[in-house]
């Protein structure tokens, strides 16, 4: 779940990112496998967090370019991984002036409400008939914990409101023809994850991940909000001392039309 180009985005601490939360990048190894990279393509990873999955790209031999909205997770990519080349800008407006055969995405669009003008800017950045291949989570992604959260909140008298954009197969597949793509393949699964860091797994996927989502509680109460939620779920998603978080996933392979 990295963040590009989100408008309210959290602080990230790219250690913790690395270490306590790395089935980011990991599951994000099929996407690549869905990308195929082939030896002398362009490609851009767009919302490329720490690196590991541009690095991964690049050993097919394509030449890779990161790009991230968060300037931490560039200085990690760029020191981890001094091969590839990385820049700190927007995803819902950059620019190359080498255009790109593939634009690869793994778990960052859903921080950008404004898909618009991301698409305008992948589509840009794409030769003609070059592929867009993303992953981003689909409709009812973690919606447990949202819930969760909402209904806690809701209770103390705040108003939380979800930061995330998690569409659904026909939604997406309609955005992404209004720019000019034509959807190849698009699926919806449920992919329930195991958090990391036993029992202060979900605690810590919200630290991680939900400073948006309690944006509206002061900093005070978040902890006894954490603990209340913790509570509410605990039943159902905390088993043999491992939260799961109830995540839903869309893939999609999309190609610019010729012009």
């Amino acid at each position: 779940m990295k963040k590009s180009g989100t408008e309210s985005a959290n602080e990230w601490n790219t250690d913790s990112y690395d270490e306590g939360h790395s089935f980011v990048f990991e599951y994000g190894e099929g996407v690549v496998d869905l990308l195929d990279p082939d030896t002398g393509e362009r490609i851009l990873d767009l919302g490329c967090g720490t690196g590991h999955l541009t690095a991964q790209i690049s050993e097919s031999g394509a030449a890779t370019v990161g790009l991230d909205a968060s300037e931490e997770m560039i200085t990690t990519a760029s020191d981890t991984h001094p091969e590839c080349e990385f820049v700190h800008e927007d995803a819902r407006d950059f620019s190359f002036d080498e255009p790109f055969d593939a634009v690869f995405s793994n778990a960052a669009l859903h921080w950008i409400p404004d898909q618009d003008a991301v698409l305008d800017s992948v589509a840009e950045a794409l030769v003609p008939g070059g592929r867009f291949v993303a992953e981003l989570g689909g409709t009812g992604n973690v919606a447990a914990i949202v819930d969760a959260v909402r209904t806690e909140a809701t209770e103390r008298g705040y108003d939380v409101q979800s930061p995330w954009y998690f569409p659904s197969i026909g939604e997406y597949a309609s955005k992404l023809e209004s720019h000019g793509f034509e959807t190849h393949y698009a699926t919806l699964f449920d992919r329930p994850t195991e958090l990391e860091n036993g029992t202060d797994g979900l605690a810590e996927w919200l630290g991680m991940f939900g400073d948006s989502l309690l944006s509206a509680i002061p900093a005070e109460e978040r902890s006894s909000v954490i603990s209340a939620v913790e509570d509410r779920l605990r039943e159902d998603y905390l088993q043999d001392g491992t939260w799961t978080a109830d995540y839903r996933r869309l893939r999609i392979v999309a190609v610019k039309g010729h012009e």
